[in-house]
């Protein structure tokens, strides 16, 4: 089995951390590195068909702007450096989302920076990285 490693980035510095960690691993270990960006989406809101459809559009603007300003970036820095690399992009809770891909691409470990984008409200809610900890079923590692 080949070892496949994903890496959360949500443009943050710890991040930025983890993934330069990430890159270091997978490039010693010619591992597959997975670069997972998660757009905090919540489906508990009440619209009508009208605002739903504006929603659709503007998640997809989303995905398409992240796609460019953030994960084609990294992939592409990546490849260059001989890493083989994929991007992803999706909506979703972020520790579920990071949990949901790694069992999707098959990774065998989590890579996170301790401290994401929004202090405050992991402050209130608990952290990304403490939740992946507590909900994942392989190894996730906390770049601090």
């Amino acid at each position: 089995m080949s070892k496949v490693l994903l890496v959360g980035v949500d443009c943050s510095n710890c991040s930025n951390r983890a993934f330069e960690y990430a890159a270091d691993r997978a490039e010693m270990s010619k591992a597959q590195l997975i670069v997972v960006h998660v757009i905090d989406w919540s489906p508990f809101s009440f619209n009508t068909p009208q605002e739903n459809e504006e929603r659709h559009r503007r998640r997809e603007d989303e995905l398409q702007r992240a796609h460019k300003e953030i994960i084609d970036p990294m992939v592409d820095d990546l490849r260059e450096k001989g890493v083989f690399a994929r991007g992803v992009i999706r909506h979703g809770h972020p520790a579920e989302t990071l949990n949901e891909v790694a069992k999707e691409f098959g990774a065998t470990n989590i890579i996170i920076g301790k401290t994401g984008s929004s202090r405050i409200k992991s402050q209130l809610f608990g952290s990304v990285a403490n939740t992946l900890v507590q909900i994942s079923k392989i190894p996730v590692t906390v770049v601090p």
